[in-house]
């Protein structure tokens, strides 16, 4: 969020005396408090002797010293050194360290520091709402899921016969949003309501595709964090916002109008009858848009009863912690019509070859990683984890329960309304609200009255010059509110006689008008569950179905699936971390913002960059957001012409789909044996007045260090445009190179790849950019929490995220990261990740095809076997082999990605030479199998590999007609005996039958 100064970044030639200096000066700056251990005065003896024990490096990194040799001497390297030399061109060569911690402290004096950064935060009694509320995690939920490797470690459930307990979870996750929104269909969340929002405008006007319909209108009464997030998405797609009182708006006359959208219960705490409004839309061929509160559901009529076409929202409240703004999981909800037009991930219904219900992921052919720029959205990593939890709160509370947790939140806001009635305060909005009660504080000023409660460690929010709103949440209590009441009055507030709202009844129920009829979630998960033994045994039976890193390594590659330490994770639910508002004032959140900033300082050194936005909440989101910055920073130099993005065709799909989001013109360049230099610069002069921008990933998607990269970047800047470089594959960086070393402008990065943020099952994550000092000014900006670098908000690129920190509750995790493994930690994190995958390379190479790598042989820290020939001979693919792997105990490499027919491997720098092993030796016990079918021992349609992944009840069963034995189906390896056998929770899913007949929430 904020620019850093530019002389944070080591220069590339200074030398190592000079570094070590400006090291000493700068670390101080970097971690507050933190003394180097060069100034305590020690002889290095005794400061070896006396320093902490629990250092964490040896923890993280998988390979002993002993290891490394061997592996170097199966590579063909007499050192890692050797092969970093061999790997990455000495042309991009970092010669500097990093400014970062030493590494020192261990983990529990890291867990010192932060604790004694973040208590510098001030938790006050939180009233200001606006989307984000205090709530309690149940215990059992906590522990059971959020702090759970089983839960925390897991990838998307790409691969479903081991993911089918996440994807039970999040089709309960869908059928509550369908239940409480009256809608037909839902996503499994998306990344907080303000996008949802923008996501939802994007679908609409997608769907009525009309040049003619280019209008979208937003009420004013929306929360102002999602109007600042649909100014800057509807801006480079085309359409015109119109920002006004839909009371007073006549929607009939607006025949340019593609859609509308609303807030319920808006953001002043009415709320209001939108049935005209949504008559009135659809008469005139547009579409209705609410962002509603879920909780609020749970008690008030249903957006579907007014109208509505698309629901937006957050279920934050649902269990999950305010975290400074996030993560929390949002949804949308649409009717089955839209359905493939909707964004973000589906979970449905199918069969296995057994014929067993399934769950799965459905219509994969709207996302990016397969439409690319013509995807319905560049959503990717969404809020997996944090929609588990908030399903999982529903089921713990019932559906009674969360009537009477509902009716409760809106019996204290009523009691509050009537005690300030009684007090002589004028409450505007006592005819209809939920838990939001706005007061008219004249003659006083509204922004005084907030300081001056503020002072008593109470928050609420100005609305205006002269009104207030106190919103109520589970965790306030009825002292909470007359204490409330009594601070108002102290302030001076009200004072004269009784107002209307002292006559209101405190009941628990919505006025007749608003009141929620008929039943909602009669299925039995939402219903059977009371006991906390009950709720640990259902979690504990749905993580036993999914293949997470507690049970063996996750080796996709470009997912970067390391370790996510305890050390690291603890800090997240500490309550000065969880329980902290993100509109908080300034003076109570010093903690978090020294947190922050001392992570974006991290971030920039690593980077080779002058500045950092933690912003964005996931790769796409960063990606949206550094394209945004060089749109920005084109439009000030008066060239806001250009618009030609240059893309490789190896690039992940968000790149293509972020471009699109930005209005940017996509040009492809094939890469397939690395970008040709003299057809780049070509491509470079022929749209030299239009070009904005080249997305390059970098190590290459096609796992090596291409030698021309700086000549690359210097093509791009000869012809006026920008260099973004996708941070996917930074874990091959750290360190050893840079963005800043190679040449590029801006990049974002993958905290919960490269910095150990857990990957949740398919989110949270965090995608922050860095950029050089030229793009500074037009970092990502906040309607309500301006960044403190100050700068003019009209250059900048407005909001990516609804939070001003996106979502800073997990940042905390990279901070830790950092802080424990250190400057030189970091760096060896590189080095063993290409150490171990160019080993795992050199145990496969001879068994299967690798994809062509550098001039030395040698891979990034991943590498791609190519299947084709095997398919061509056989008639065995990929699929085949990432399926037979779950019987040996692991989850498949990325199939058929960035190479068709191909698997890539990416084994992180975590995983010991043991369990590297065991996955080479199932892939080469697996190429024996193809073997028996080349010659014929088994036919290529009667295999193990066929019928993979094989399951316990099938195995158990009397009836076995395969010509292979049981023990070659199940247990194929002697580790699945000596370690325990992982089982499949289902035959292979029969995936065309899923989205032939779409089934995507639970039957009532």
């Amino acid at each position: 969020m904020r620019a850093v100064a530019a002389n944070m970044a080591q220069a590339a030639g200074q030398t190592r005396a000079q570094a070590s200096k400006a090291q000493q000066r700068r670390l101080q700056l970097a971690t507050p408090g933190m003394q180097l251990s060069a100034s305590r005065g020690f002889s290095t003896s005794v400061q070896d002797l006396l320093s902490p024990t629990d250092t964490f490096r040896e923890r993280h990194l998988g390979p002993s010293p002993a290891d490394v040799v061997k592996m170097c001497e199966v590579i063909g390297v007499k050192s890692i050194d050797e092969l970093i030399d061999q790997t990455i061109p000495a042309q991009v060569r970092r010669h500097d360290t990093l400014v970062l911690p030493d590494g020192k402290l261990g983990e529990a004096g890291s867990l010192k520091m932060i604790k004694e950064i973040l208590s510098k935060n001030i938790q006050a009694k939180n009233f200001i709402g606006m989307g984000y509320h205090g709530t309690h995690t149940p215990g059992v939920i906590l522990r059971n899921m959020l702090e759970n490797p089983g839960w925390y470690t897991t990838y998307s459930p790409y691969q479903p016969e081991i993911s089918q307990g996440r994807l039970e979870s999040l089709i309960n996750f869908q059928t509550l949003v369908c239940e409480l929104t009256g809608m037909e269909v839902a996503n499994s969340s998306l990344l907080d309501e303000g996008s949802a929002g923008a996501e939802a405008m994007a679908m609409i006007a997608r769907t009525v595709n009309s040049k003619s319909k280019n209008q979208f209108f937003i009420s004013d009464q929306v929360h102002p964090q999602s109007i600042d997030l649909m100014k800057v998405r509807a801006k480079y797609f085309g359409i015109e916002l119109i920002i006004g009182d839909h009371a007073t708006t006549d929607f009939a006359s607006m025949t340019k109008l593609c859609g509308a959208m609303v807030q319920y219960p808006d953001t002043s705490g009415r709320l209001v009858d939108y049935s005209a409004m949504g008559e009135a839309l659809h008469g005139n061929g547009a579409h209705f848009v609410m962002s509603a509160d879920p909780l609020a559901l749970v008690v008030a009529k249903p957006p579907s009863e007014f109208g509505v076409d698309v629901v937006v929202g957050s279920f934050q409240r649902f269990g999950v912690p305010m975290w400074f703004g996030g993560p929390s999981a949002a949804f949308m909800a649409c009717s089955k019509k839209q359905v493939r037009r909707m964004p973000g991930r589906l979970i449905g219904e199918s069969i296995d070859r057994l014929g067993n219900p399934v769950y799965r992921l459905a219509l994969q052919t709207r996302e990016q990683h397969i439409r690319l720029d013509k995807a319905t959205s560049n959503v990717c990593t969404a809020q997996v984890l944090l929609a588990n939890m908030s399903s999982m709160y529903a089921i713990y509370n019932r559906s009674d329960g969360l009537k009477r947790l509902a009716k409760r939140v809106h019996g204290l806001s009523q009691l509050f309304a009537q005690q300030a009635g009684k007090a002589g305060i004028t409450v505007t909005n006592s005819e209809a609200f939920f838990d939001t009660v706005a007061m008219d504080v004249s003659p006083k000023s509204a922004k005084s009255v907030v300081e001056m409660l503020q002072g008593k460690g109470i928050n609420l929010r100005a609305v205006n010059d002269t009104l207030l709103t106190a919103s109520f949440d589970e965790t306030h209590l009825e002292a909470d509110m007359h204490a409330l009441v009594e601070a108002l009055k102290a302030a001076g507030v009200g004072g004269g006689s009784p107002t209307a709202a002292a006559n209101l009844a405190v009941t628990g129920e919505l006025p007749a008008q608003f009141a929620r009829t008929g039943e909602f979630l009669q299925q039995k998960i939402f219903n059977s569950i009371h006991s906390e033994t009950e709720m640990m045994r259902y979690m504990h039976t749905l993580q036993l179905k999914d293949l997470a890193l507690d049970v063996s390594m996750i080796s996709l590659g470009s997912c970067t699936m390391k370790l996510n330490s305890v050390s690291s994770l603890t800090p997240c639910s500490w309550p000065e971390v969880a329980n902290m508002h993100p509109f908080a004032p300034e003076s109570q959140t010093a903690g978090y913002r020294e947190l922050l900033e001392s992570l974006e300082k991290y971030l920039i050194s690593c980077t080779g960059f002058d500045a950092c936005s933690l912003q964005p909440t996931s790769g796409a989101s960063g990606e949206y957001a550094g394209l945004l910055v060089i749109r920005k920073y084109l439009e000030s130099k008066g060239q806001g012409h250009r618009n030609v993005c240059i893309i490789p065709r190896s690039a992940h799909g968000t790149n293509p789909a972020s471009a699109a989001m930005c209005d940017m013109e996509i040009k492809w360049i094939d890469d397939s044996t690395g970008m040709d230099l003299e057809e780049f610069k070509a491509l470079c002069v022929e749209y030299k007045d239009r070009l904005a921008a080249l997305m390059v990933t970098y190590p290459s998607t096609r796992a090596f260090f291409e030698d021309n990269i700086q000549e690359i970047c210097a093509a791009v800047h000869e012809n006026g445009g920008q260099v973004y470089m996708d941070g996917a594959n930074m874990n091959a960086q750290l360190g050893l190179t840079s963005p800043g070393m190679i040449g590029a402008d801006v990049c974002h990065l993958n905290l919960h790849k490269t910095f150990s943020i857990p990957h949740g099952g398919g989110g949270p994550g965090m995608g922050p950019i860095c950029v050089r000092g030229h793009l500074a000014p037009h970092l990502p900006n906040h309607c309500l929490v301006p960044p403190s670098s100050g700068g003019k908000a009209a250059e900048r690129a407005g909001a990516v995220s609804a939070a001003p920190w996106g979502s800073a509750g997990i940042a905390c995790i990279p901070w830790m990261y950092c802080t424990m493994l250190g400057n030189v930690g970091i760096t060896d994190t590189a080095k063993y990740a290409i150490l171990n995958a160019n080993y795992m390379k050199a145990r496969m190479t001879g068994h299967y095809p690798i994809h062509p790598t550098n001039k030395h042989n040698r891979c990034s820290h991943e590498f791609i076997m190519d299947f084709s020939e095997i398919r061509r001979k056989t008639g065995i693919v990929e699929e085949d082999v990432s399926k037979r792997l779950q019987d040996y105990g692991f989850h498949a490499p990325t199939m058929s990605w960035p190479v068709p027919h191909s698997l890539m491997i990416e084994p992180t720098e975590s995983e010991d030479r043991g369990e590297l092993d065991r996955f080479c030796d199932a892939m080469i016990m697996i190429r024996a199998e193809i073997k028996k079918i080349e010659d014929g021992e088994w036919s290529a349609e009667e295999n193990p590999l066929k019928y993979a992944p094989h399951i316990q009840t099938e195995v158990a069963g009397t009836n076995w007609t395969y010509p292979y034995t049981r023990e070659e189906a199940a247990f194929p390896a002697p580790w699945t005996l000596k370690r325990g056998k992982f089982w499949p929770q289902c035959a292979r899913v029969d995936n065309q039958l899923g989205d032939r007949k779409l089934k995507l929430r639970l039957d009532e």
